[in-house]
């Protein structure tokens, strides 16, 4: 009686077990960014279509002008691009950021952090791409005080 009881919590035990990629938690399912870009801009659709083909969720609100919504949401003038993204809990996601940054950034906890930045248009960029030509760059983790620190090296392989 006592082998039986025994293989069966072994047997439910060992159902139940779930693995640690089955605890993580899909970011880019449950990620949704709002899009804030002027009409007729080309290199923002691309980024766009970056973001969904891996798999984030967005939406779009096509504005004449930026100033107020990065003045709204603390962006200084050096960490501005051509668009901003606005996740659900409120990080933005200024410029041309390769969608695995954002997607990490979501899964971490970052204190005073306002969210991500590439400033510019750096080629190569997603949204960016020009043939082959690229020039490296930095992901930017912006700070409530109006600080930034190096996020992420984009370099070419």
């Amino acid at each position: 009686m006592k082998k039986k009881y025994l293989l069966a919590i072994f047997y439910i035990f060992s159902t139940s077990v779930l693995s640690a990629e089955s605890l993580t938690p899909n970011a880019n399912a449950e990620t949704m960014l709002l899009i804030h870009k002027t009409p007729t801009c080309g290199c923002c659709s691309k980024w766009i279509e970056h973001l969904n083909m891996s798999g984030l969720k967005t939406s779009t609100q096509n504005h004449e002008n930026l100033e107020n919504i990065k003045k709204t949401y603390g962006i200084k003038p050096e960490y501005r691009s051509c668009h901003t993204g606005v996740s659900e809990d409120g990080y933005i996601f200024e410029g041309h950021i390769p969608s695995q940054y954002i997607t990490q950034f979501l899964s971490e906890d970052h204190p005073n952090a306002i969210g991500l930045s590439v400033p510019g248009m750096p080629l190569g960029s997603p949204g960016m791409e020009v043939g082959d030509r690229f020039m490296p760059y930095d992901v930017l983790i912006l700070y409530k005080d109006g600080s930034s620190r190096v996020f992420a090296e984009i370099r070419k392989d």
